[in-house]
């Protein structure tokens, strides 16, 4: 993989994880009033901004190219969902799954940094299943 894409990957990740869990903060704030979920989610949030510290974020955002991303347009499942909970569900997942990427990717360009984006994709872990134990309490 060349540098430019391995760049992409970041951006288009770090841009993901974010975005999932700033979903996640708005259902617990606005849908289901739940002020410690809603200030889980939004230390999670945060705590990923400590990885932008790396130098490669900057030249990540240069390289991005939204325009011509093969995954910008909307993907049928993403307009089968109903409710909150499926909203929910759905950004739980890409939380999970963009932590864990950039987790893989910084094996490679920082080492350093796996062990805090390994610690924050088990936190989502462990919110997602405070989040079972709350809807079904």
């Amino acid at each position: 993989m060349d540098k430019k894409g391995l760049l992409r990957v970041l951006d288009a990740n770090f841009n993901r994880s974010k975005e999932a869990l700033r979903v996640i903060e708005d259902i617990f704030r606005f849908v289901s009033d739940n002020d410690k979920l809603r200030k889980k989610a939004r230390t999670l949030r945060h705590s990923l901004d400590e990885i932008t510290k790396n130098k490669l974020f900057k030249e990540a955002v240069k390289s991005r190219n939204s325009v011509y991303d093969l995954g910008r347009k909307i993907d049928a499942l993403e307009l089968n969902r109903k409710t909150s909970r499926d909203i929910l569900y759905a950004n739980l997942q890409r939380a999970k799954e963009s932590v864990r990427v950039l987790e893989e990717f910084f094996k490679i360009i920082s080492p350093s940094q796996v062990k805090l984006l390994k610690k924050i994709r088990y936190d989502i872990y462990s919110l997602e299943k405070k989040i079972y134990i709350y809807k079904e309490g």
